[in-house]
C-alpha cells in the first residue's frame, strides 16, 4: 500500500489549535487565579501567531501588558522578567501532568519572549499518522528513542530548575533578586505599620474624638517608609494590604509575606524577630541596642532616645527577609533603632544602588536565602546620610 504523500496543514487549522490550546491552559488552576501571568502569555502567543514576533521584547511587553510608561527603567522594575519565569514554572507544571502529556506544547524557551508551539513526542512504537497530525493542526516531528515514564518525569523536572536557574541568575536585577521570592505567586502583600506613641489621657474618662486622632499618628519616617514600599509593590502589580500592628493578629500573617516597618513602636518586629542573629533589644531607660546572639554578652551599636537630638550623629537599621517558622510565611523586617534608622532602611530595600552593594558582598544563591543586613546612617544637622552595610548573615 502506497503511503500516505506529506502535506502541509494550512496556517488557519495550525493557529486554531494553538488559539484551543491556549484556551485550555488559561482555564487550567495554574492560570485562571491569577491576573498577571494569563495576559502575559495570551499576549505573546496571539502576537506569534499574528507575525508579530520582532515587537516581543521586555519594554514593550512592560507598555502593552503591564501598562508600564514606554520608557520605564526595566532594572528597577522587572515585572517582565518575574512574570515570564513563573509562566515558564506554570506550563512546566501543566505539561508534567498525565492528562496533558499528548496535547500540543506551547513553550517559553528561557532567555526569550517568543514562544514556540510543537506537538509532543510520540509513546514508544506509535507510527505516526499524518491525517490525525493535520486535523491538530500541526505534523509530528519524526520519532525518537522511546523514553521510559521515570525519564520524561526527571527530564521535566531539570528542565524546571534550569528555566528558574537561568532566569535568577543571569537576568535578575538586585531589587528582583531581594524581593522576588517574597511577592512570587502572590496578589497582595501585607504591610504592618505601627502607630505613633500613645498619649497617656490625664483623665478617667473616655477618650475624646481630639485624644484619638492624636493616637492615631504615625511617625513621618514610617509614614516615607511604607510610601517607597508601597511605590515598589505596586510597581510590580501586586496590591498593599495596609494595618497597624494593632490590628493584626498572628492568624494574619499565615495567610502570605508581610512587611513589617519600626521596631520598638511596633511590638510584631519585636517578637517575630526576637530569635534572629541580630535582634532589637532594651536596656535601662529609654535605651535601646542591637544584640548579636553569636555574641551574647557584647552590646552592640546603642541608642539613648533620652540624648538631645542635636548631639545625635548617627542611627542603626535592621533589615531581614526569613520565613518565620510560626506562621511558614516570608517576613521582611525595615526597622530603625530611631526614626532616622527606620528612613535609611526603607531607602535601602527600594534603591537598587544599595540592593546593589548587598548582592556584591552575599553569597551564591542569596537569593533564595534568610538574610539580615545591619545598618548605619549618619544624621547631619537633621538629616538623613545614605544606608551603608555594616554586618550581613545569611543561612
Amino acid at each position: 500500500m502506497a503511503s500516505t504523500p506529506y502535506v502541509q496543514p494550512p496556517a488557519c487549522l495550525e493557529d486554531r489549535a494553538v488559539r484551543e490550546q491556549l484556551a485550555r491552559i488559561l482555564a487550567s488552576p495554574l492560570f485562571r487565579h491569577s491576573r498577571h501571568y494569563p495576559a502575559l502569555l495570551k499576549y505573546v502567543v496571539e502576537q506569534k501567531l499574528e507575525g508579530r514576533s520582532a515587537h516581543l521584547k521586555e519594554r514593550a511587553l512592560g507598555a502593552q501588558v503591564f501598562g508600564r510608561d514606554a520608557d520605564y527603567d526595566s532594572n528597577l522594575d522587572p515585572v517582565v522578567r518575574t512574570s515570564a519565569c513563573e509562566v515558564r514554572k506554570r506550563l512546566a507544571q501543566y505539561y508534567h501532568e498525565e492528562a496533558h502529556a499528548a496535547e500540543l506544547r506551547i513553550e517559553l524557551p528561557a532567555g526569550s519572549y517568543v514562544p514556540e508551539f510543537r506537538m509532543p513526542e510520540p509513546p514508544a512504537g506509535q507510527v505516526h499518522e499524518l491525517p490525525k497530525a493535520a486535523a491538530a493542526g500541526l505534523v509530528p516531528r519524526p520519532p525518537r528513542r522511546p523514553w521510559t515514564a521515570y525519564g520524561a518525569a526527571a527530564a521535566l523536572a531539570l528542565i524546571a530548575i534550569g528555566i528558574a536557574a537561568a532566569e535568577l541568575r543571569p537576568h535578575a536585577s538586585p531589587v528582583d533578586s531581594f524581593w522576588g521570592p517574597v511577592w512570587e505567586g502572590q496578589d497582595s502583600i501585607l504591610l504592618c505599620v505601627a502607630p505613633a506613641w500613645p498619649r497617656p489621657s490625664e483623665s478617667s474618662q473616655p477618650p475624646t474624638y481630639l485624644e484619638v486622632m492624636r493616637n492615631d499618628q504615625m511617625a513621618f519616617a514610617d509614614a516615607l517608609t511604607m510610601a517607597r514600599l508601597t511605590g515598589l509593590i505596586e510597581q510590580n502589580r501586586h496590591k498593599t494590604e495596609i494595618r497597624r500592628s494593632t490590628d493584626f493578629n498572628l492568624a494574619d500573617f499565615r495567610k502570605g509575606p508581610a512587611i513589617l516597618v519600626g521596631a520598638f513602636n511596633n511590638p510584631w518586629t519585636m517578637r517575630l524577630a526576637d530569635q534572629l542573629r541580630f535582634s532589637f533589644d532594651r536596656g535601662p531607660g529609654h535605651t535601646g541596642f542591637i544584640r548579636d546572639r553569636r555574641n551574647p554578652s557584647k552590646v552592640l551599636w546603642r541608642h539613648d532616645a533620652n540624648q538631645p537630638y542635636s548631639q545625635v550623629f548617627e542611627d542603626w537599621a535592621i533589615v531581614s527577609r526569613f520565613v518565620d517558622p510560626h506562621t511558614e510565611q516570608i517576613v521582611v523586617v525595615v526597622a530603625g533603632m530611631g526614626k532616622d534608622g527606620t528612613a535609611a532602611a526603607g531607602e535601602f530595600v527600594t534603591g537598587a544602588r544599595y540592593l546593589q552593594m548587598l548582592a556584591e558582598r552575599a553569597p551564591k544563591g542569596w537569593e533564595r536565602k534568610n538574610l539580615q543586613v545591619v545598618l548605619k546612617t549618619e544624621i547631619i544637622n537633621g538629616n538623613v546620610g545614605p544606608p551603608r552595610i555594616v554586618e550581613t548573615w545569611f543561612w
